[in-house]
């Protein structure tokens, strides 16, 4: 068996070539999200991956085996449930609701634009429709979001010394540290008291910003029409 304990996201900053003949393993979701397990490549070799608790491995990620040798992750296609807006009584909007009541159950989700993918559940699929979604089963590859503080690569980039977590002190130098001990008073008929108390804000009419919004999980009250294919 063959040790592999390191992974290059999306194969960032190998060439074409090198890919192209890498041999390749396929792999779906319930294997992807682990990040010690076993497979065997297509030149029929017996992998045993060792990598980072946490790491989620994504298609397209390349491992890198302990003889140097490059293995390319192909994403298995499994079946999925596939939700999408009704285009004749509904709006895209809709999925943004599906996604916000899919994630306050924890379920793994695939975000498109267009629509999105879950596994397949039976009780899920039948709150979707009623929230006049369309849900149809399908066999295609599977990629949810990993979590804002998945391990691995979720988004490809790190805000670093320019993010808002390192690199800003805020402190920006204002140090009025008026020790005049050089000869000469400074009497400029204004307090350097810097007591800088906040004035009552005035009350506005505009909604408290993070303010608690609950979205029903209830129909719309549209009509449904012959080819909107809810399944109620």
């Amino acid at each position: 068996m063959i040790q592999v304990s390191k992974l290059i996201p999306q194969g960032q900053g190998l060439a074409p070539v090198l890919l192209k003949r890498a041999a390749t393993v396929e792999l779906d979701w319930d294997v992807r999200q682990k990040s010690r397990f076993a497979a065997t490549d297509s030149a029929g070799r017996e992998l045993g991956i060792f990598l980072p608790r946490g790491t989620l491995v994504r298609g397209g990620d390349v491992l890198v085996a302990e003889d140097g040798s490059l293995v390319r992750v192909v994403a298995a296609q499994q079946p999925v449930l596939v939700i999408t807006h009704c285009p004749q009584h509904g709006t895209a909007f809709d999925l943004t609701r599906a996604a916000y009541h899919l994630g306050n159950r924890h379920v793994p989700i695939e975000l498109q634009p267009d629509h999105l993918k879950i596994e397949p559940d039976h009780v899920l699929a039948d709150m979707l429709r009623a929230m006049h979604l369309i849900v149809t089963e399908q066999d295609l590859a599977f990629e949810p979001e990993g979590g804002a503080y998945a391990a691995g690569h979720g988004g490809g980039h790190s805000h670093g010394e320019h993010g808002h977590g390192k690199g800003h002190d805020h402190h920006h130098g204002h140090e009025h540290s008026h020790d005049h001990s050089h000869g000469h008073t400074h009497e400029h008929g204004h307090s350097h008291d810097h007591n800088h108390a906040a004035a009552p804000s005035a009350p506005s009419a505009a909604p408290a910003r993070g303010r608690t919004v609950s979205i029903p999980v209830v129909a719309q009250g549209h009509v449904h029409g012959p080819g909107c294919n809810h399944d109620h």
